[in-house]
Parts: structure tokens; C-alpha cells; sequence
């Protein structure tokens, strides 16, 4: 298995937003539900409120790179870009 994590930070509660609308549009669900993937969690620091926390479990390298081909990857620059 591979474990990718991903900080996310920004300004204004930013991180956390993009963290919320992933998971309101359904996208988080749609990552998980796609081939290979075995966990797809985000997590908000108590040290540092403008950061969180993505851990992306897949089930191997190839796994990844399909996804990284999906059309899921526009969703995600989506959705940052609006946050």
C-alpha cells in the first residue's frame, strides 16, 4: 500500500474550506470509490488552523497514477482555485 500525505494551508480558514467542499460535493466520495484507493481522509491541525491534513491511501504506485489521470484532478484544482 502507499500513503501519500498532503499539507494543505492558506489564509482565512482557506484549507479548511477547500477540505469542506471536497467532501459537499461528493468528490471526496468519488475519489474513494474509484479503483484502488483505500482511504482518502482529511484532518485539521490543533496547532495550526490553517492547516490540514491529507492522508491518500492507494493500493499501489499504479493505482496513484491512474488517478492522477481522472478527471477527479480538475475537480480538486476546482476547487482549490476557489478557496
Amino acid at each position: 500500500m502507499l500513503t501519500v500525505n498532503i499539507y494543505y494551508t492558506g489564509k482565512n480558514g482557506a484549507a479548511k474550506k477547500f477540505a469542506e467542499e471536497m467532501l459537499a460535493s461528493g468528490t471526496v466520495e468519488k475519489i474513494r470509490n474509484e479503483k484502488g484507493n483505500r482511504g482518502y481522509n482529511y484532518f485539521f491541525s490543533v496547532e495550526d488552523p490553517e492547516t490540514v491534513l491529507l492522508i491518500d491511501k492507494w493500493e499501489d504506485d499504479a493505482a496513484l497514477d491512474e488517478h492522477h489521470k481522472s478527471p477527479m484532478m480538475q475537480t480538486i484544482a476546482e476547487l482549490r482555485n476557489i478557496n
